[in-house]
């Protein structure tokens, strides 16, 4: 196995009060081109490429409920400087078919796959995330890349008129109130209300890059349908010695743990992610969302 920088944490307290949106960049000239070269989409924020990779050609259920894909497929690669050179980090969204076809092209052009799992039970058709890595210049990044984000999507047809329909629906869900159950604001996409929340108290750098909320260092739940009946998806980022914590949290408010293992290698400490799932009342999903978000920062570093 290649060698990976080291990536070292610091962990401060953790912050009960909600981050302030990042705001918006002027892309610098190198993203542009990289953004140019993949012919996608992104933004530019807290000194973060983002590029979007959502997987629009899938009408995905989830226990026969009908998912938007900001609900939990919007695949994407992330760019940040360091002191010499680019990291990348990213979460591709993939059909089982196209995960070992897309590994191949990761791996013969010199990048790494870090992670591969689920984020759902009972969808249909199965999703499969693959989480990357890599560094060195913007473009070599992107040279790199290209061949695997050319496979995704290659096979699929267009959603129906009815799964696209469902994915620009109007959104029926008080997020204020959702907003305030979780003491934290989200954004609006399409049908899908979502919250992300950084592990700002996590210090993590790669090269001398900060690895942040927009790298993937962050806990999330996405709320799709109407305030009485809604469905609630997500991931949760820990220390090992909170993970126990939150899978209680989670299970006593009725959620259900999906899946739980790593997105980056030689962390120390370890980052662990846990991905749940739930339907009912939008209120209790938010209510189980932040008793989970309430175990976090109480774990040491060192555990």
């Amino acid at each position: 196995m290649r060698h990976i920088a080291r990536i070292t944490v610091g962990v401060a307290l953790l912050s009960v009060m909600t981050a302030p949106p990042a705001l918006a960049q002027d892309v610098p000239a190198p993203y542009k081109e990289v953004l140019s070269f993949l012919g996608k989409s992104g933004d530019f924020k807290d000194n973060v490429l983002k590029v979007n990779i959502p997987r629009n050609d899938i009408a995905v259920t989830v226990a026969g409920l009908s998912t938007p894909t900001p609900f939990g497929f919007g695949g994407w690669i992330a760019l940040t400087k360091g002191t010499a050179m680019d990291v990348m980090m990213g979460d591709l969204v993939l059909l089982q078919d196209e995960v070992n076809p897309v590994m191949s092209a990761l791996l013969d052009n010199g990048l790494e796959v870090t992670a591969l799992h689920n984020h759902f039970f009972w969808d249909e058709p199965r999703m499969v995330y693959m989480h990357v890595h890599g560094h060195g210049s913007p473009m070599d990044i992107a040279r790199k890349v290209k061949p695997a984000l050319d496979l995704i999507g290659k096979q699929t047809k267009p959603p129906s008129p009815s799964a696209a329909s469902a994915s620009n629906a109007t959104p029926q869900l008080n997020t204020a109130n959702l907003a305030q159950i979780a003491g934290h604001s989200g954004d609006q996409a399409g049908a899908v209300y979502k919250i992300t929340v950084g592990r700002d108290d996590l210090k993590l750098t790669e090269m001398g890059a900060p690895i942040n909320a927009r790298m993937g260092l962050n806990t999330w739940a996405a709320f799709v349908g109407t305030d009485d009946k809604a469905a609630i998806a997500g991931d949760v980022a820990m220390l090992p010695g909170e993970v126990n914590a939150v899978l209680k949290a989670l299970r006593q408010n009725g959620l259900d743990v999906v899946s739980i293992h790593h997105h980056m290698l030689n962390t120390q400490p370890n980052v662990i992610f846990l991905h749940y799932w739930g339907t009912g009342p939008a209120d209790k999903l938010a209510t189980g969302f932040r008793a989970a978000l309430d175990q976090l920062g109480k774990a040491k570093a060192s555990q």
